[in-house]
């Protein structure tokens, strides 16, 4: 973006000002130094995560040289060998989605305070990028692993083969040991990669519970703060000059995918949901900006809105809206 990007809305404004939500280059204040620089150091973590996730290849042809050669014990331990590191990877991911949803929910406690959660956005901007950085690291991993069958099937091997040890009275290698993927652990593992979107569920999930421990906060200090950045990415991806300020075309796409994880997340948490005529995010507007952009860049994020929203299924969801989100 690299200027700041000045945002006139009347969806997003209710004090008839202007103001300004800059993505790429705002800074803490004093005050909020200490936890900027807590969750900066998350989102640093989350850049390896994704490459590591990008470069996730699997052990889909050992695992089947294994199956097919059931008594060959040196193709059993070479399979063991291949997989056991990657299912380090694969809990290093799942703990790394409690450090995200602990961040999240420390960003929510500051964003919601007071009584204008707009005004929030506004004065704390260096906090509300961080929600965004977040928000798009979600999203990106998710679409990496819709797109990576080799993540469950590397995992459900793993469980059967422990399985399959402890049943026989087999000593379980010393590996899976080091990796203290006990029970509960592994079955906490197989929810959280049975999700379609785990990352997005997980702070879905975060967002809801913060809603429910915090009763001192209105909900609605909650779900306007989401609405409005849902409202500031739509406004400023539908209008040309906004967009011809965007210093990198990746901008657009941090955009949807910002305005498609606060919708989600606003409708978890919202009683009637993001699709209802009395929401404060224009749906249809949010969901026509999606279309115009090339299918092969969106898809992911209109399935998400398909299928890990909680109320586009409802009797109030008009009808428009559910065709305009059929799948083609």
């Amino acid at each position: 973006m690299g200027n700041l990007i000045k945002v006139l809305t009347r969806d997003i404004d209710n004090n008839g000002g202007n103001f300004f939500l800059d993505f790429e280059n705002a800074q803490p204040s004093q005050s909020e130094t200490a936890l900027w620089e807590e969750v900066n150091g998350t989102l640093e973590e989350a850049q390896v995560v994704l490459d590591e996730l990008q470069t996730y290849r699997g052990a889909g042809e050992e695992i089947r040289q294994a199956i097919q050669s059931p008594g060959l014990q040196q193709v059993q331990q070479q399979v063991w060998s291949s997989v056991v590191p990657l299912v380090v990877k694969l809990k290093t991911f799942y703990e790394f989605s409690q450090k995200l949803e602990s961040s999240l929910r420390r960003l929510l406690v500051v964003l919601t305070a007071g009584s204008s959660p707009t005004q929030q956005l506004e004065q704390k901007q260096a906090l509300a990028r961080q929600v965004a950085h977040i928000l798009h690291f979600t999203l990106r991993f998710d679409e990496l692993k819709m797109t990576n069958p080799a993540i469950q099937n590397d995992f459900s091997y793993y469980r059967r083969t422990v399985s399959r040890m402890r049943i026989n009275n087999l000593s379980v290698r010393e590996e899976e040991e080091e990796i203290t993927v006990d029970n509960e652990m592994a079955n906490r593992m197989s929810l959280f990669y049975a999700s379609a979107t785990p990352m997005l569920k997980t702070l879905s999930d975060a967002t809801s519970q913060f809603v429910s421990e915090n009763p001192d906060v209105p909900l609605e200090n909650t779900t306007d703060c989401l609405s409005t950045m849902a409202s500031v990415c739509k406004v400023m991806l539908e209008t040309p000059e906004y967009r011809r300020r965007f210093s990198s075309e990746d901008t657009v796409l941090f955009c949807l995918r910002v305005m498609v994880g606060v919708i989600i997340l606003y409708d978890h948490v919202h009683p009637a949901g993001a699709f209802v005529k009395t929401c404060n995010i224009d749906m249809k507007g949010c969901i026509r900006v999606l279309k115009e952009q090339p299918p092969s860049s969106v898809e992911g994020l209109l399935n998400a809105l398909r299928y890990t929203t909680k109320h586009l299924n409802d009797e109030a969801t008009s009808k428009q809206i559910k065709n305009m989100l059929q799948p083609n």
